[in-house]
């Protein structure tokens, strides 16, 4: 359906932070150096290339027009790039001319190791302490710690965080009442429990519950377990096959389900086909429009101690000059403060980067959607892929991987084979 398509590429985009995973060796494109000039005195103009769309790309002209106001002398140059893998291959085929790079861009810093590795990224430090175009420290800046953390490169702030989203659970309030439901999930033993209740009492219509990210489902599943995201991982292992097997023998059992040719569950929730699902918090305003007046949803935190954090961060390029460098910046500082965060979390279903903004009434009282009075609780423990070399390239394997081992469960076969075959895949991927 439409709507599931809308879903599918906001969750691509919010998908993309976790696929953010390569090191930088040490190489360290500083602006320490450069004197940051503490005013701009002419017309400078900042292009800012990203990927945006919709009520994205709208909300996004709009504070730009609303910062250009306040800053006569900063012109900001919008380049729309298409899709995020259009975007991403735009950067990566321009980083081999870089005086045709733009003076900032929407990315994930996996898609940025070379660059890093090559001089081409600024550190953002210098700025962020400087008080004329920055906030004096990271602290002042308010915005959240693991955001922040999740835009380095092997320590080095390259980036800013911008759009963020979070995975979050979806679920049918009438159908929990339906069927005797009086507590939402918040472990995964509970989900494991609540769906195999409605997929009984439902007389096995109803599906319990699915993930939309199977590399995230992994990747989070292995956290809750004390593993990190690493080459260490053994992915045959007790723990990793605890961890799948979970997921598959919901599937052998019919409680749980993938989202298969339908890409995202959003669809299958909204006719009612499945009462819950685990996807990314920016695509609650398809599911709002997919569910209409059928039946009551609602959000709740993700049913583990860990959640992913994901969406775009925002990165400069060296070969800018100092002028354009420090009207980018200042560009990007309004696009993180308070107010503009508020206008962005509430037009477009992202969450806001700054706790103030995440702690104010004026977004808890969002009426529009459920996310913003939960969103408090469902971010006590963030976590994002480590930026490792190669672990970009692992945790994309991951999603094909857990795919041909939950079609094996579908088909009430023995997955050790499929994991054991995962596991030559997911090692070779690491190793490459």
């Amino acid at each position: 359906m439409k709507i599931s398509k809308k879903l599918a590429a906001v969750a691509i985009a919010g998908l993309a932070l976790v696929t953010a995973a390569c090191s930088n060796g040490g190489s360290n494109s500083s602006s320490s150096s450069d004197k940051i000039p503490s005013k701009i005195t002419k017309k400078t103009t900042v292009v800012f290339w990203h990927g945006m769309t919709g009520v994205q790309q709208s909300t996004l002209q709009s504070l730009t027009k609303e910062f250009e106001k306040k800053n006569p002398k900063i012109n900001i140059k919008l380049e729309n790039q298409g899709a995020y893998n259009d975007l991403q291959a735009k950067i990566n085929s321009t980083l081999q001319s870089p005086k045709n790079l733009p003076t900032i861009t929407q990315a994930y810093p996996g898609w940025l190791w070379n660059a890093a590795q090559n001089k081409m990224l600024v550190n953002l430090t210098p700025y962020i302490n400087n008080k004329n175009v920055g906030w004096g420290s990271a602290k002042a800046s308010d915005i959240r710690t693991e955001l922040l953390d999740g835009a380095k490169i092997k320590g080095t702030q390259y980036g800013i965080p911008f759009n963020k989203s979070i995975e979050t659970l979806t679920y049918n309030a009438d159908m929990f009442k339906k069927y005797g439901i009086k507590k939402v999930p918040t472990t995964m033993e509970e989900l494991k429990q609540v769906s195999e209740t409605i997929y009984k009492k439902s007389n096995h219509k109803v599906v319990g519950a699915g993930f939309d990210s199977l590399s995230n489902y992994y990747t989070l599943g292995m956290k809750d377990e004390g593993v990190n995201f690493s080459d260490k991982i053994n992915f045959s292992g007790s723990t990793s096959k605890k961890v799948i097997n979970y997921y598959a023998d919901g599937i052998k059992k019919g409680y749980f389900r993938v989202a298969g040719s339908e890409h995202y569950l959003s669809g299958p929730f909204a006719n009612q086909k499945v009462a819950m699902f685990i996807g990314t918090s920016a695509g609650e305003g398809f599911v709002k429009q997919g569910v209409g007046n059928k039946f009551t949803y609602d959000v709740a935190p993700r049913p583990s101690k860990y959640t992913m954090q994901q969406g775009t961060d925002i990165y400069m390029f060296n070969q800018s000059t100092a002028e354009q460098k420090a009207a980018a910046f200042k560009y990007i500082k309004f696009l993180v403060s308070k107010s503009s965060q508020l206008k962005w979390a509430n037009a477009t279903g992202y969450i806001p980067v700054n706790n103030a903004v995440i702690n104010s009434s004026a977004y808890k009282s969002n009426k529009s959607i459920k996310l913003p009075a939960k969103l408090s609780d469902a971010m006590k423990n963030l976590y994002s892929v480590p930026v490792e070399k190669n672990s970009n390239a692992a945790y994309s394997q991951l999603n094909s991987i857990m795919q041909t081992i939950l079609s094996d469960a579908q088909k009430g076969q023995n997955v050790n084979n499929a994991i054991n075959s995962g596991k030559a895949k997911f090692d070779a991927a690491w190793k490459q």
